[in-house]
């Protein structure tokens, strides 16, 4: 029989394991953001609910440089878009796409449409360690973008869209500077028109009545390996097993 010495040895011994197992992390991961456009952008970072901000939620980046950070070592998502147009007048900060609040530094709101997206879902999987990525045009588009993972294990494309779409966009979906200046975004049907059929809302939310239409159809011929409505192929999202690291470039 087991002297109680020993016994309570076993149990810390598991219990310290059980521990250990309930606070995982996963070895580092980092995220480089790179700007390849002939201008400076303003990259913002918005956390899904009940995660960290990253890096205050955006900051600028001029041109032809990088912006390297750890990843979180526990499970993240969220979403990575470009501000453009920005500027400082009168004390205020705004961009013309992708504007946060006037804010340059995000923490943790959203950006207004229209923005070229990535989406984000970090060390997930137990053991395999995924992370998934995918680009989404479902709130328009504002600047070539793609996601390039390194050194990781299974299926991991590189994605994303490389077109520069505000030479070709519809002139129903076209964001003007000033309203008639060029072209510096395109939108969504939804952001466009605001229709149930083209957010997916209501009556429309769910796989079998949100259709792609013939304005998600302009983004999806153009750039088909990213989502250009609500509920597109979820096989567009793509899970990597450990990357090193996960680059994001804009104007790649």
């Amino acid at each position: 029989m087991a002297s109680p010495l020993y016994s309570s040895l076993i149990f810390f011994v598991t219990l310290c394991l059980v521990c250990n197992f309930s606070k995982a992390t996963y070895p580092g991961l980092i995220l480089t953001l790179v700007n390849n456009c002939p201008f400076t952008i303003y990259p913002a970072i918005q956390p899904n609910a009940g995660h960290p901000v990253l890096e205050r939620g955006g900051f600028a980046l001029e041109t032809l440089t990088h912006r390297s950070f750890a990843a979180p070592t526990a499970h993240w998502s969220g979403r990575i878009w470009a501000r453009t147009g920005c500027t400082h007048s009168n004390g205020k900060f705004y961009c013309a796409t992708g504007d946060c609040g006037n804010r340059i530094e995000c923490n943790g709101l959203g950006g207004a449409a229209p923005t070229t997206l990535v989406q984000l879902s970090l060390h997930h999987g137990g053991h395999k360690d995924l992370s998934s990525y995918a680009v989404s045009l479902v709130d328009g588009f504002n600047l070539p973008m793609t996601v390039t993972p390194h050194e990781g294990k299974g299926l991991c494309p590189v994605v994303g869209c490389r077109t520069n779409l505000l030479a070709t966009c519809p002139e129903k979906l076209q964001l003007r500077s000033g309203g008639h200046g060029q072209v510096i975004g395109c939108k969504s049907g939804c952001a466009a028109f605001g229709t149930d059929e083209l957010c997916c809302r209501n009556h429309y939310n769910s796989p079998q009545t949100c259709r792609a239409s013939s304005f998600s159809e302009f983004f999806k011929h153009a750039c088909p390996a990213t989502f250009t409505y609500a509920h597109d192929s979820p096989s567009l999202t793509h899970d990597c097993s450990s990357p090193r690291e996960l680059k994001v470039i804009f104007c790649h």
